[in-house]
């Protein structure tokens, strides 16, 4: 007994209400997961590939599709029913296999220049600048090798005296059109010519200057602006300075990297910056001004007496500006750091032992817990309960 086939909206995973695109869409995803290409071996894949392009076979064909919605399967038994027998001529699937796999089929069909106008290539180069030249932008020179049109053959790539000729392969049209048998039928496949290489034209003689390409490559200077903002990584472009367009089209862009160095002193995160600032123990303790360097140049802050290291305070504004608005800038986060000083004069010393007296004697605190409890003496906890002594504890 046949198996019976399942309905072909099913298959392809829409409504019967469906339009010409949405089930295109269908059908290509599905053949994308199903594909045997893509499934070597899988003879369950290439059977759902198989019913996938059969429902595409009818239901992209308005007359099949007509006829399927009215009679349903009945509509293409005998000549075109039978398991694995279902006609696939006429259905075009060169439009989505050439979309999904490209040359998927000795050629597939091309997404190649055709002899319409197309924008030229863009070109791509750097450029290194400094923190600074980041933050508020600059000025800067780069050198390209760029192609300009041949003054001997005025851009053609024919020798003076001669002219490009059509190409007889394709008529002119800069693409070729073939049909090929796959394994799911007739396939219609679109390539850009081979022989004039999608422009149309045949030169016969060429240009002995440019070689036939009409154009000659030269050194150029250009100034750059390079806005202010800009991080590390980013690129500015410039327009129409690319490659030259393709019969007629306009010239490509220029596309400049930028490459910014490291700061000693600074670090940048995204429009804020970040810096660490050194606090004398003194100013820490009894509050005083500091300077503060920042890409503005220093600034002078109040610090608050009783500042503990690591706190992080915030300058407003002080930050990178925004890339589309330099008005608008992040801010600054500075992280103070307590320095403890590591050379002191005697008077310095004896001062600080003073004021270390003063202020909780922090210096004889270990000194004064070892008298209250001596080693081998016994002490009594409140309520009557003896204590461990030093000795007790250390001979266990």
């Amino acid at each position: 007994m046949a198996e019976q086939k399942r309905d072909y909206y099913e298959v392809l995973g829409v409504d019967k209400g469906a339009d010409d695109a949405a089930i295109k869409k269908a059908y290509r995803v599905l053949a994308k997961k199903y594909h045997p290409d893509m499934n070597p071996g899988d003879a369950e894949a290439e059977k759902k590939f198989k019913e996938a392009s059969e429902a595409y076979a009818v239901l992209s064909d308005p007359d099949k599709k007509r006829q399927y919605d009215q009679f349903g399967h009945a509509a293409f038994e005998g000549g075109m029913g039978g398991a694995g027998g279902f006609d696939f001529s006429g259905a075009d699937f060169g439009d989505i296999f050439g979309d999904i796999f490209g040359d998927l089929f000795g050629g597939g069909r091309s997404r190649g220049r055709s002899n319409g106008p197309m924008k030229g290539a863009n070109l791509r180069t750097s450029v290194r600048i400094t923190f600074e030249e980041a933050v508020f932008g600059c000025k800067k020179e780069i050198e390209l090798n760029v192609k300009e049109t041949c003054k001997t053959c005025n851009g053609s790539g024919a020798k003076p005296g001669t002219s490009p000729e059509t190409c007889t392969k394709c008529g002119g049209k800069g693409q070729v059109v073939f049909t090929q048998q796959s394994l799911f039928g007739t396939v219609r496949n679109v390539q850009t010519c081979p022989d004039c290489q999608g422009s149309g034209k045949i030169i016969k003689e060429r240009c002995a200057d440019c070689r036939g390409t009409g154009y000659i490559s030269m050194k150029k200077r250009y100034s750059v602006d390079i806005p202010a903002g800009i991080d590390n990584g980013q690129s500015t472009r410039m327009p129409g300075l690319g490659e030259p367009g393709i019969n007629g089209g306009p010239r490509g862009d220029v596309l400049i990297e930028v490459i910014v160095g490291r700061h000693p002193i600074f670090q940048r995160q995204d429009f804020d910056i970040y810096s660490t600032v050194p606090v004398s123990f003194a100013v820490a303790a009894l509050g005083g001004e500091i300077f503060i360097d920042t890409v503005d140049g220093k600034v002078i802050y109040d610090v608050k007496a009783g500042t503990q290291t690591d706190t992080r305070i915030r300058l407003r504004g002080k930050g990178v500006p925004s890339w589309r608005n330099k008005d608008i800038r992040g801010d600054h986060y500075v992280t103070l750091v307590v320095q403890v000083p590591d050379k002191l004069k005697p008077e310095a010393k004896e001062l600080l032992r003073q004021f270390d007296e003063l202020t909780g004697n922090s210096l004889n605190a270990a000194k004064n817990a070892s008298a209250d409890s001596e080693p081998g003496e016994e002490t009594k906890e409140p309520h009557g309960k003896k204590k461990k002594s030093w000795k007790e504890i250390f001979d266990k």
